[in-house]
């Protein structure tokens, strides 16, 4: 390894680090939201977790992986509702991106199966019920991100689960 190839790699281990994960939004026909209750934490959560980032994974291809993983659905996600900057305790901050899964069929619905090592059960959450349910900046990325659905006017920049700009926030 040449000098510079030396001083590189030891600048790049000198930077800052941040974690990197990515959900998918799943909605069945009235409207209620997919949540999963992990084994390992309080709170409910949607289905994704944290991006590979060292083997070349992407945002949307670690919430398409996490979505088969977890509740072993193989779903093309849609676009890209939401990028949230998650500070937390205890950890570094969490850059979380959120894609639109869509609305699930019926028969989608039946064939779920929880990944067993990290999910204790799913259910379908009415969206005025979510902040009951999901813990911290979730409860306001998953707003968000409906309210990015619903206007069709592209992902929503979120600190901490609230509009990083402007002053209507969520």
């Amino acid at each position: 390894m040449t000098q510079e190839q030396q001083d590189y790699t030891a600048y790049i281990a000198s930077l800052p680090r941040v974690l990197a994960g990515a959900a998918a939004l799943f909605r069945d026909a009235d409207g209620r939201i997919l949540l999963v209750e992990p084994n390992y934490r309080k709170g409910w959560a949607l289905p994704g977790g944290t991006i590979e980032s060292d083997s070349g994974e992407t945002p949307r291809q670690a919430a398409r992986r996490e979505t088969l993983e977890e509740i072993g659905l193989d779903v093309e996600l849609g676009r890209l509702l939401a990028v949230d900057w998650a500070q937390g305790q205890d950890r570094p901050p969490i850059a979380a991106y959120l894609y639109d899964g869509g609305i699930l069929t019926a028969d989608q619905l039946a064939s779920i199966r929880l990944q067993e090592e990290e999910l204790l059960s799913w259910r379908l959450v009415p969206v005025d019920e979510v902040e009951s349910y999901a813990l911290g900046a979730l409860p306001h990325r998953i707003l968000a991100a409906l309210a990015a659905l619903a206007d069709g006017a592209g992902a929503v920049e979120l600190e901490n689960g609230k509009r990083a700009y402007g002053s209507s926030g969520v």
